[in-house]
């Protein structure tokens, strides 16, 4: 059996894995996003829910909402959970 100590670390192990396959997959995709003068910035996780931003060409564009559903889609493919992706506006940063 897990102590209490050996049970906190696991979950810190887990949430860090989690993070950086959330980073891995706006890593993956940014270039694309780049390419057409436009970015995604991770802004924090909380929970289910992975807060960005878009930024340049993104904002206005009328194709944000497929690029978010198709981060987001990757996102569940690597994770293997279900989360969301949603959209933060403005310089305030979400929690990390």
């Amino acid at each position: 059996m897990f102590n209490e100590s050996q049970q906190v670390e696991a979950v810190a192990a887990t949430e860090r894995d989690r993070r950086k396959i959330i980073e891995m997959v706006i890593e993956e995709i940014r270039p694309n996003l780049k390419r057409d003068g436009g970015d995604c910035e991770l802004l924090g996780i909380e929970g289910k829910n992975v807060m960005v931003r878009l930024s340049g060409a993104c904002v206005f564009c009328k194709l944000s909402s497929a690029t978010l559903e198709g981060i987001q889609t990757r996102m569940v493919e690597k994770l293997g959970e279900l989360v969301r992706v949603v959209p933060v506006m403005g310089g305030v940063k979400a929690g990390h």
